[in-house]
């Protein structure tokens, strides 16, 4: 990218739909409710022929101190600083008001190239609309509308001639020859890009421990629960490793989810899980392993991802060494195929023992991606079924003949058996925990698929 774009104005005057036209995926949460939007996203926008980064922004209000709408506001200030031109929306139903033309006045301060949209302009208010964007005295609006993609193509043009020539030249070269949509890549990240998702209930730190790793304040944190909203993608460079750290927000439990924006809320923290490679689930060290927790967990291990788990808050226990043993035991317990997950005491606040948390990431992700040679597999299969052999049928004993892994991420194995209807779960279950404890994969989700063999008596003619 050779530049970027915040998109900025008062709340509910379309920038996140914005945003999602020029990504071209639907990205952000799009509402209604003034306000949706708190944290600033990234992505990456194609307009035309040109290429760059975009900022996507809370609503611009009029507060100080430390409240929450100070607080976000902070975080678009943050957005215009790092913006090489800033595109300033407002409504064209509603017209101009007094609160435009005062952050009219303060982008005018900043000295960046600032274009005034007006947006909602679909159909005979477009003429109207646009000229009332006069009155901000940042020169000739743009009329579009974001929702049906209109007059994009003259939005193109006011941004070209509101950049530096040499930008404009480097971001059309970025783009030639590049088809699709210019959206933020989310299935294949390369060998060593790592989609790490920061989930769990509300209020645990989730927020407080990705800004602790990057070393900024780059997501809204404070004491009020549920800050989060949209699951915030913020690339991070962790040794030779580079990591795409994914925020989400607080998932409670489904009976106390209340309103389509929590609803979409918990929908987006589900797809960020099941993209992700690497899970952290952030647990408050204060309120350990509550149910909710464990179906959070339960979750990561169905869709096949790597866990973590964080225990943050950790400078708050007391009584540490029985926290930690009532933690794992209510895992064992809770979710026995998770026995040996590893756990990681941290206080994302004060950043005490933060740098376990990494190396435990990376060895989860190793195992995750470990493949078993067959004769290994096979050798330890030979001794799990003398050790303990599997059940008789009817009288005959059920013979498992042969295994073979053939995925990995998460590890999968494929188990061929003389009747493998009859091989009860007990058994398998026995089976994945010897995997994991001959193979060192505690923690890690592993599937075992059973397969019929093939008789080698059938059609081998008279004896």
């Amino acid at each position: 990218m050779s530049f970027s774009v915040a998109i900025v104005g008062r709340p509910n005057v379309g920038k996140s739909t914005l945003f999602n036209r020029l990504i071209g995926k639907r990205l952000a949460l799009v509402d209604d409710t003034p306000g949706v939007t708190r944290d600033r996203r990234e992505g990456e926008a194609r307009l035309g022929p040109m290429r760059f980064r975009v900022f996507d922004t809370a609503g611009l209000e009029e507060a100080k101190g430390d409240t929450m709408e100070a607080r976000m506001r902070r975080q678009t200030e943050k957005a215009v600083a790092d913006a090489d031109a800033v595109l300033f929306l407002f409504d064209a139903r509603a017209g101009v008001t007094p609160l435009d033309r005062h952050f009219a006045d303060l982008l005018r301060r900043t000295r960046k190239p600032v274009l005034v949209v007006a947006n909602k302009c679909e159909g005979r208010i477009g003429e109207e609309g646009r000229m009332a964007g006069y009155a901000l005295g940042l020169g000739e609006p743009v009329a579009i509308s974001a929702e049906h993609g209109e007059g994009l193509a003259d939005l193109y043009e006011a941004l070209r001639d509101c950049l530096p020539e040499g930008e404009r030249d480097g971001a059309e070269a970025a783009a030639e020859g590049e088809g699709g949509e210019g959206a933020e890549p989310e299935g294949d990240l390369g060998p060593k890009r790592i989609q790490l998702a920061i989930v769990g209930r509300p209020n645990a730190g989730k927020s407080t421990l990705i800004n602790r790793l990057l070393g900024e304040e780059r997501l809204l944190t404070g004491p009020e629960a549920g800050l989060t909203r949209d699951a915030i993608a913020v690339d991070w460079t962790y040794g030779d490793h580079t990591v795409r750290l994914v925020d989400t927000a607080g998932m409670r439990r489904q009976a106390r989810v209340e309103g389509k924006l929590e609803r979409l809320a918990v929908a987006e923290s589900l797809r960020a899980i099941r993209l992700a490679q690497v899970v952290v689930l952030v647990v408050d060290a204060t309120r350990p392993l509550e149910k909710q927790d464990l179906a959070i967990a339960d979750h990561v291990v169905e869709e096949g991802r790597a866990l973590v788990v964080a225990v943050n808050k950790w400078d708050l226990v007391e009584d540490r060494a029985r926290t930690l043993k009532a933690i794992q035991d209510r895992i064992e317990t809770g979710i026995p195929q998770l026995k040996g997950v590893a756990l990681v005491t941290l206080s994302a606040k004060t950043g005490r023992h933060l740098e376990r948390l990494m190396p435990a990431v990376l060895a989860a992700y190793e195992r995750w991606n470990r493949r078993l040679p067959t004769p290994r597999l096979n050798r330890w299969l030979a001794e799990a079924t003398t050790r303990h052999p599997p059940p008789a049928v009817k009288g005959r004993r059920l013979r498992l003949r042969y295994a073979t892994q053939v995925k990995t991420r998460p590890p999968t194995f494929a188990l061929f058996c003389s009747q493998p209807g009859q091989l009860p779960e007990s058994y398998l279950r026995y089976l994945s925990n010897a995997l994991r404890e001959v193979f060192d994969l505690a923690g890690t989700p592993l599937r075992i698929h059973l397969r019929k063999s093939d008789n080698p008596y059938v059609n081998s003619g008279d004896r």
